[in-house]
């Protein structure tokens, strides 16, 4: 890591669109990414290293434009310079959703309508080809891929896919719209007045409810918060039908993050503990179906 460390900053002090970097330094976090901090004239910049990762559906050019349509919609930092392998994003003063932050009764209510704006207006500003995110094949193709590499959890691979399929004719049919499918805390930003969303690499054409039921099962939401969740996004009572929906998806969800960290397992060169990640995501996952299959 600490070659990696001085590459990426060396590489950073060096970019053309900056004019006398300075106070650059790497930031902890990213899963599938580096990102490296700079001052330049007054002003803070984040530097986000990334190279495509086939196996899990991450195409460079595509979070490109589904990052400049965050920008156009209100949602996302600004784009102010890209090359291969690197983005260039305005600094935001903002920090990463915590628990603490539901205390605030106004929270679920502005992340409701900060993911509608997302399925309305980045929908609308996206230009260009752009990736579709289809929970299902995604299941699919992580379980083939696993097979195919000789999985350590390769005997578990049967049973997840019945499960997958199980959920799938549950969550039935939607409308497909522009979602950001990785609302993970740390892509959640809270700022004095504002909510941004960054990491737009897994961005595509999905199903609304995989934001939803990814934002409630990443950020520990209680079913009373759920409701409220769903209820804000939707802006009328909550149904059965929907409820059930909504709770398959949220299981897909984590069934899709399970999947994810199995294959990142293998393919991953990044410093982060892939294994631990699996089983807290399995063993959510598993309680999450449980409470599927009690409606």
């Amino acid at each position: 890591m600490p070659d990696t460390a001085s590459r990426l900053i060396e590489a950073a002090r060096r970019l053309s669109c900056f004019a006398g970097p300075s106070n650059v330094e790497l930031l902890e976090g990213g899963k599938t990414n580096h990102n490296v901090l700079v001052e330049d004239q007054g002003r803070r910049y984040v530097v986000r290293f990334g190279t495509d990762i086939p196996e899990h559906g991450i195409l460079r050019w595509n979070e490109l434009a589904i990052t400049r349509a965050a920008e156009a919609a209100g949602v996302g930092p600004a784009v102010r310079h890209a090359e291969p392998g690197l983005l260039v994003l305005d600094f935001v003063e903002a920090r990463p959703l915590t628990p603490e932050d539901r205390a605030d009764k106004l929270l679920i209510p502005r992340l409701a309508d900060l993911v509608a704006r997302v399925h309305r207006d980045v929908t609308e500003a996206v230009t260009g080809p752009v990736l579709c995110f289809s929970v299902p094949h995604i299941l699919r193709d992580y379980a083939r891929l696993l097979t195919a590499r000789g999985s350590p959890h390769g005997p578990l691979l049967p049973g997840l896919m019945a499960e997958a399929g199980e959920l799938d004719r549950a969550i039935g049919p939607s409308d497909l719209r522009l979602c950001h499918n990785d609302l993970l805390p740390g892509n959640i930003l809270i700022g004095s007045g504002d909510i941004w969303l960054i990491d737009w690499e897994y961005g595509g054409f999905g199903n609304p409810l995989f934001d939803l039921g990814g934002i409630a099962s990443n950020n520990g939401f209680a079913p009373a918060e759920e409701r409220l969740l769903l209820e804000a996004y939707h802006d009328r009572p909550l149904t059965d039908a929907l409820w059930r929906s909504y709770t398959a998806m949220k299981c897909a969800s984590l069934l899709r993050e399970t999947l994810w960290s199995m294959v990142s397992e293998l393919t991953s060169s990044l410093d982060f503990d892939y294994a631990a990640y699996t089983a807290e995501n399995l063993a959510a996952y598993r309680a999450a179906l449980q409470d599927f299959r009690r409606l």
